[in-house]
């Protein structure tokens, strides 16, 4: 039956990992290190980082840290695609210019 540790213990450990990844060759190893520190399956260590960095997220703890991260980054997309009209409307009026 798998273990259940606690959110504290997780942070800590993917916190670890992001301090300590340029000191090692590979992901794999950087896992191995912290999880050893910490006394933790490597495969555990490795799963959570591998979990942060799905939504590009890793090492931001707090759910307000999260939820502004999502509202700037759809922001961000808005603002490409008016940029994206601008440019199109721009380079069809310089073609009629012409």
């Amino acid at each position: 039956m798998p273990k259940k540790y606690d959110a504290a213990t997780r942070e800590r450990a993917v916190r670890m990992f992001h301090e300590q990844a340029s000191e090692y060759a590979s992901v794999t190893a950087a896992c191995a290190a912290v999880s050893a520190r910490l006394g933790l399956p490597k495969d555990t260590v490795r799963g959570w980082v591998r979990h942060g960095q799905g939504d590009g997220t890793a090492g931001v703890s707090a759910p307000a840290e999260r939820e502004e991260i999502k509202v700037l980054r759809a922001k961000v997309r808005r603002l490409e695609e008016d940029n994206a009209v601008l440019r199109a409307a721009a380079t069809f009026f310089a073609s009629i210019s012409r």
